[in-house]
């Protein structure tokens, strides 16, 4: 950890076996300490107004008050300290799992299973969970104040608000940056891409609700999500949505105004239409992971820029690392366009943070502002297309 105090954690799980574990596991980080353990959400709530932790592990199932309430709560009092949710990778758990996603939990770790020994295990949580605290306290700097209530979320957004990347460590981050100015975006968009990690599931909560029913375009996403999770994040967006939302299968046409997410563990890529009538088709393969990801966003973004050429409007919102950015450069020579997440709204400013840095992004946008900004570039597009052509009848 870069910064001067340690980390502290609340760990909250009803398991004493799983507690211990966590507690190895953050005990083993000189970064991290243990502010303090509790075994329900009633007595999680008690210890965060007198540990003051900078964040908290939260099992999904408990006694007395389970992970969703409590986090619920917890949002409710004005907490904004980052929240990541200890899921089994049963269907109850991930349906509670991504129902917390979507109400401000940050992230979330798979607890292990079937490992031979509590070192195994130990260690397979270590590489999961470490990087995941890191990314999201990396700001955190004494005193510790960033557990407690800031204000509203800047931006207009209507989830709480996680900044992993303080603005005085942005230099640092991504020091070859150059000052953002805005990009005119020229193109006539055929379809909209997007891409996200730490944080999707409540930024995707946002901005899909918000397309209009006759939206133009197909909708194509990846989330890094694993398989059992993607089909459960679909099924609860499309009872949001106003346009059709799917997991992506094998052989899908890809049609104006479906929402496609990505299958966890298995790559999703455009293939072009096997006849000029018929529409572009959906292909997944368990190929090798990009950017430590699979599905990777760099893999949709590479099909998309090679079927739709300069007709892709692509969104990198917040997540961990900077899967994206290559394929963001390929969008850009093909003539397409990029919007990213700004700083302030985002869990982690990684992906977004590194196609800006790249100065590939086109607008750099609160996540309020991304639905509407995609509905003026399209709408926007669509209009003066549709008059050309009128005009030229």
């Amino acid at each position: 950890m870069a910064s001067g105090r340690r980390i502290r954690i609340l760990i909250v799980d009803d398991s004493a076996v799983m507690r211990s574990l966590l507690r190895s596991v953050v005990s083993a980080d000189s970064g991290l300490e243990v502010a303090g353990t509790a075994a329900d959400g009633e007595s999680a709530l008690n210890s965060v107004e007198t540990l003051r932790p900078d964040l908290m592990l939260l099992d999904v199932e408990m006694p007395v008050m389970d992970g969703l309430i409590t986090l619920k709560k917890l949002r409710a009092r004005g907490h904004k300290m980052p929240v990541i949710m200890c899921s089994s990778l049963t269907q109850r758990g991930a349906r509670v799992t991504i129902e917390a996603l979507a109400s401000g939990a940050s992230d979330y770790v798979a607890k292990p299973a079937g490992q031979a020994s509590r070192e195994a295990a130990t260690h397979a949580l270590s590489q999961d969970l470490l990087p995941k605290i890191q990314a999201l306290t990396s700001a955190m700097q004494s005193p510790p104040q960033s557990s407690f209530p800031l204000g509203g979320p800047r931006g207009g957004a209507t989830g709480p608000r996680v900044v992993a990347a303080g603005a005085g460590r942005l230099a640092s981050l991504f020091p070859s940056a150059p000052p953002f100015r805005p990009q005119s975006v020229t193109n006539v968009p055929t379809v909209l891409a997007i891409g996200v990690s730490t944080g999707g599931p409540a930024a995707l909560d946002i901005v899909l609700p918000a397309l209009p029913a006759n939206f133009p375009l197909p909708v194509l996403i990846v989330q890094h999500m694993p398989e059992l999770f993607t089909k459960l994040f679909a099924e609860r967006l499309n009872s949001r949505c106003r346009l059709r939302v799917v997991e992506g299968a094998e052989g899908d046409p890809v049609r104006p105004g479906v929402i496609s997410i990505a299958r966890g563990n298995w790559h999703m890529e455009v293939l072009p239409a096997a006849r000029a009538s018929f529409p572009p088709t959906l292909h997944l393969s368990q190929g090798p992971p990009e950017n430590h990801c699979r599905p990777a966003v760099d893999v949709l973004f590479r099909s998309v820029a090679a079927v739709y050429g300069s007709g892709v409007l692509a969104v990198v919102l917040t997540g961990m690392g900077s899967d994206g950015t290559a394929s963001c450069r390929i969008i850009r020579d093909q003539g397409g366009a990029v919007l990213a997440q700004d700083q302030a709204t985002s869990a982690v400013w990684g992906m977004p943070g590194s196609v800006v840095s790249a100065g590939l992004a086109h607008r750099v946008l609160p996540l309020s502002a991304v639905a509407p900004e995609i509905i003026r570039l399209v709408g926007r597009n669509h209009n003066e297309a549709r008059e050309l052509r009128e005009s030229v009848v």
